[in-house]
This record gives C-alpha cells, structure tokens and sequence, in this order.
C-alpha cells in the first residue's frame, strides 16, 4: 500500500435504486411528442426534475416506442388516482394508458452516474471541464500533501496534531496539539505554536539525543483501539485528569489547559496571534474601562483579500494599499489544515467560520466524525461556506518503519 488521498464527500453515495422519484408516464405516437410536451409544459411543469428529459426513446422488437412523464406521482396504487384533474383531460382527449415509472431525483455528477440513471430514463448531463476544481487537487501537489501530513504525525506525541498551511507557498501558518490536559501545558508541547518565517513543511523523521525516531504514541496502542486522550474523540477526557497542581497562564487567571482547546481550535488560535504581529490594525476604537473612563484600543480589521485600487489614490499609495490587501488573508481563506485524527464537530464548524479551503486527516474518528466518521457536516448546504476533505491513507510500510525504529517514507 502506498500513500493515497481519497476524497470524503458531503454526501453519501447511494444506489440509484435509493434516488429515484415515481412519477406516471404513458406512451404516445411520434407526431404528438411535440404537441403534449408544450401542454404538459404548461400544465404540469417538472420544475425539480429539470435534468429529466420529458420523452424517453426505446426500441423494442425492432420498433421504436416513444413514451412521455405525465406528472409526478401521489403513492396512490392507481394510476387513475395519482393523475391531476387537468393532466386527465389530456389522457381521454388522446386515449393514453398511464403507467408508472421512476427516475433520478438529481442530476448526475460522473459519466458512470449518468449510464445509471439513463437505464431508468433519459437524464441530461453536463460533466465539469476543470477535473481538479471537482477533486480539490492537482496530481503536482501530492508529494506536498503527503509530506505535509508526514509532518503532522511527526508532531503527534499525545492526542491530535493540527498544522495550518498556505498551499501557494507550502508554508506553514500554524500548529498546535490538543491543551485540554495538563501534560500539555509542558515545554515540549508549548514549542509546537512557535512557527518560523521560513517553516515549511518537512521530511525529517523525528529523532532523540540517541538517535533513535520518535514515535507518535497513538501508533504503539492496538491497531484497533482508540486514543482517549484525542479531544475530538473524548471529549470528556480531561475531567480525569484535573488536577490543582496546574499552573495558570503568566498574567491571566485562568489555566494553560481547557476543556475547548482541541488542537484545531489552538491552531485557529496561533494563527490569529500570527496575523495580529504581522498586520497591526490600524483601526483604533473607544471602550470604557473598568472604572468608567474612555480609551482607545486597536483591533484587528477583518479584511477579504483583494487586488482592487482605489483610482483617486496617488501612484505609491495605491502601490502600498494594494500590497496590504493583497498579503493580509482574511481569517484563513485559502489555506488547508492537516489533522491526525478526523475533528469532532466543534472543530468542523470553526473550520467552517474560518474559511479553510481544504481539510486534510489520516485517522477516522468513529465516535464523533464531523467530516465522514459520523456526520458529514461539510455537505450541509445551509452553511455560508464549504471545504473540501480529503483522508490520506498512510502505508502499512511508513508505519512499521516507526515502530521499528527505522527511517522509511
């Protein structure tokens, strides 16, 4: 087994037999196809069947029959029954006899989906011309995916791993590890938010003062167990080990763990503070403070990422305004997020607010899968936005390389 992106739709797949819709149809002579097609049009328009063609063409003993949807059907059991008043007008004046059939409820989204649906009856179909705009990628960037996610796992010691990164660039904006218990609060954890300008990601293993390659504690369990100390999968571990020996954040009064900070939330986080230092706002606003008094705070301006130029602006100012607007993302539009383990919901919907374009995880969650474990949250046509994801299969051979100790890609 090699390493392999497979694509998680929003949707389930399902047969055809599962997506159809029953509707009444009749055969008709050819000289009346389109005399009844402009009436039923009118009368009995398929106005959520548009990819339906109305007249189906089959041969049969060497003679071609012509057949015609009527209308949708009602579930009654006759044919009589489920024909609306005006529709019936149209059956006596021709002397038609109905029968029922079935089609596709959506259009299809592949040629093969499209064979399918024509053995029922005829559908239209109008395949996509960019082929990488429906898969989400291009075949020139899966040696940087797959090492993108190598570097997740390497950073995976307890829980789940998130690295945020710019596609256009390879580099990465942000990491993080789940802080929900203690143990992440320790020097070896806090140094995962440290990014450097020039961190990319990279194909280093990772190695002790020995030498020997460090091993991401979820592949030394069971093959079929699951990892209770990853948040998205037990959310609820943390109450077991609260402790009062925890010590809160320099300066604030809270502690360095929380129930919340899942490794995708404190990533979002990193890469929040990352862009608050390398844009200062220059937005100054009034609040009142504690005792009452007026004073003024910058705030981040939250800015979509354009190349437009304001005309009445001198020549360097325009070329100053434009640079801005062009480097400063908005929120994380355009960049991807690799996870170790599949997110919960939670972590799914802050994908979602924060505009990632794509999501990309190597462990399926089967207890709380927001992105195909469990639900698919992704296809949820009610959300302002959408990402695609992908599941990276990761070789037999890669994994067995780290638990041996050996260094294998």
């Amino acid at each position: 087994m090699e390493w392999e992106l497979t694509e998680v739709p929003g949707n389930l797949t399902t047969s055809i037999q599962d997506s159809t819709v029953d509707v009444v149809a009749a055969k008709i002579e050819s000289k009346l196809a389109n005399t009844l097609i402009r009436q039923l049009s009118h009368i009995c328009p398929l106005e959520n069947l548009r990819h339906v063609k109305r007249v189906r063409r089959r041969t049969e003993c060497g003679k071609s029959e012509l057949s015609i949807i009527l209308c949708l059907s009602t579930g009654y059991e006759t044919c009589s029954k489920q024909i609306p008043d005006d529709v019936q007008k149209i059956v006596d004046t021709y002397h038609l006899n109905p029968f029922a059939a079935k089609v596709s409820k959506r259009p299809a989204t592949s040629k093969e989906e499209w064979e399918e649906q024509c053995k029922l009856w005829p559908t239209s179909y109008h395949p996509a011309h960019d082929l990488d705009i429906v898969r989400g990628f291009r075949e020139e960037e899966l040696p940087s995916i797959f090492n993108c996610m190598k570097t997740a796992i390497q950073l995976s010691k307890v829980g789940n791993t998130a690295v945020i990164v710019d596609p256009s660039s390879t580099q990465i904006i942000a990491k993080a590890t789940d802080q929900t218990h203690q143990h992440d609060t320790s020097e070896e954890g806090n140094k995962f938010s440290e990014v450097r300008a020039d961190d990319t990601c990279s194909l280093s293993e990772p190695t002790d003062n020995d030498g020997n390659l460090l091993l991401p504690r979820f592949f030394l369990s069971k093959p079929n167990s699951l990892n209770m100390e990853v948040s998205c999968i037990n959310p609820w571990g943390w109450t077991k080990q609260r402790t009062m020996e925890q010590k809160p954040l320099p300066g604030e009064g809270c502690f360095a763990w929380h129930p919340l900070r899942h490794a995708a939330m404190v990533a979002i986080e990193n890469a929040a503070e990352r862009d608050r230092m390398m844009f200062p706002s220059s937005t100054s606003i009034t609040k009142p403070d504690s005792n009452g008094n007026l004073e003024n705070y910058n705030e981040p301006a939250k800015r979509l990422k354009t190349d437009t130029k304001d005309k009445e602006q001198s020549a360097d100012e325009s070329c100053c305004s434009d640079l801005f607007e062009t480097s400063r993302p908005y929120l994380c539009t355009g960049f991807d997020i690799y996870l170790v383990w599949e997110p919960c919901t939670m972590c799914a919907m802050a994908l979602v607010h924060h505009r990632f374009k794509r999501v990309f995880y190597a462990l399926p969650n089967p207890v709380n899968g927001a992105l195909g474990g469990v639900y698919r949250l992704h296809g949820e046509k009610s959300l302002n936005h959408h990402y695609n994801v992908f599941r990276v299969s990761v070789p037999e051979a890669y994994l067995n390389g780290l638990n041996d100790g050996s260094k294998q890609c």
